[in-house]
């Protein structure tokens, strides 16, 4: 069995054991197509179709395989419902008990498009859960966007586990602020230090709200300090009461402004911290790993279908890594004092290092013990 045809046989079976699908059926079709698609995107590092083609398996000339591969993407019945959503429920059952870190960020994809995205903290990385995909190279995405995708999400956490929300300065709007109070989630997200604030007195006077900035002044904050203010309204429409905070790293030209429902300024500004996570997510989706920008494709639909065979080859690569360091398996490949890899980049190493072996190869897409 060649070095593409093993890969491929591995990933069909481990998709199939999820989602149930029976050989020989249309959807299994489909299936088929994303296990190639996978597999592809994991041999060659790259994301555009030709480059997938040459490095998978599933019968016929390169040419004819990429030609299923654009008529999969094209597929209007291929969406993240049917194709991902399981994966992420999965993903998410399987993690260690404890509060879930979700971070919502934005990201350019493809070629004059940008993704919308909501992943879940894991291992220093971030598990991608569920995204949207519109044109456009720079800007925000309105806030009913915002609150789509976290109304997605929402439907696959588990029942009764505890979450925290993330985002920078885009994601401090009223609208999205509400609906993660109403799912009973935590959260902590980045404002500008423009951002009007009042006190109880200003609400109920009428008095005109002042910018956070202007109480880091009072306060006379420094590099290495933090205020907070646990009862306060936020924006024009005054929500809240909320806590808004300041902190002045040590090294920063300024502090950064968070608002959040947590009780505790040190406990909101740890939390916050892992929001930089996402970042990672995207370097290895593009310049580190699969290099989806340079896809060529510009459909926000298409791009958002090559983003679920990309995020399960995430998936995948990630927790190999996670397995494979937790076994030390990493001596064999790397360093035998220490592991300096990425669990991304542990995880295409050690696949690698399977197929020059002989040995074989494991699939999952969730996290092992």
């Amino acid at each position: 069995m060649n070095d593409n045809l093993k890969r491929y046989s591995a990933i069909i079976l481990a998709l199939r054991q999820v989602l149930g699908y029976q050989p020989g059926t249309h959807r299994d079709r489909n299936l088929m197509t994303l296990a190639a698609l996978i597999s592809g995107l994991v041999a060659s590092g790259k994301a555009h179709l030709p480059a997938i083609a040459a490095k998978s398996k599933l019968g016929g000339k390169p040419q004819s395989r990429q030609k299923r591969y654009t008529r999969w993407l094209q597929n209007k019945a291929v969406n993240c419902a049917s194709c991902f959503f399981p994966f992420a429920k999965a993903m998410l059952q399987s993690l260690p008990a404890g509060p879930l870190t979700l971070i919502m960020d934005g990201s350019e994809v493809g070629r004059g498009c940008l993704a919308l995205m909501v992943a879940v903290a894991y291992e220093g990385r971030a598990l991608p859960l569920a995204w949207t995909v519109v044109r456009g190279k720079k800007g925000h995405f309105p806030q009913n966007a915002h609150v789509q995708l976290a109304q997605q999400v929402r439907n696959l956490i588990p029942e009764g586990r505890e979450v925290v929300f993330l985002g920078d300065g885009e994601f401090d709007g009223v609208e999205l602020l509400e609906c993660i109070e109403k799912f009973g989630w935590k959260y902590v997200c980045r404002t500008a230090k423009s951002t009007l604030v009042y006190s109880e007195t200003d609400v109920s006077s009428g008095y005109t709200g002042i910018p956070i900035r202007d109480y880091g002044e009072d306060f006379g904050l420094k590099p290495g300090q933090g205020f907070s203010y646990r009862t306060l309204f936020f924006t024009g429409k005054k929500y809240g009461p909320v806590q808004v905070a300041a902190v002045w790293e040590s090294g920063h030209e300024e502090p950064i402004y968070l608002v959040t429902n947590l009780p505790e300024l040190e406990q909101a500004h740890t939390w916050y911290k892992k929001r930089f996570r996402i970042e990672t997510f995207f370097s290895d989706q593009k310049s580190r790993g699969f290099h989806i920008r340079h896809s060529h494709l510009s459909d926000p639909a298409r791009l958002s279908r090559l983003l679920i065979a990309s995020c399960l080859a995430y998936y995948w690569v990630v927790c190999l890594g996670r397995q494979v360091r937790q076994k030390n398996d990493h001596r064999l490949i790397h360093r035998t004092d220490r592991c300096d890899l990425s669990l991304f980049r542990l995880g295409m190493q050690w696949l690698e290092h399977c197929i020059n072996e002989g040995w074989r190869i494991d699939v999952f897409f969730e996290h092992q013990e």
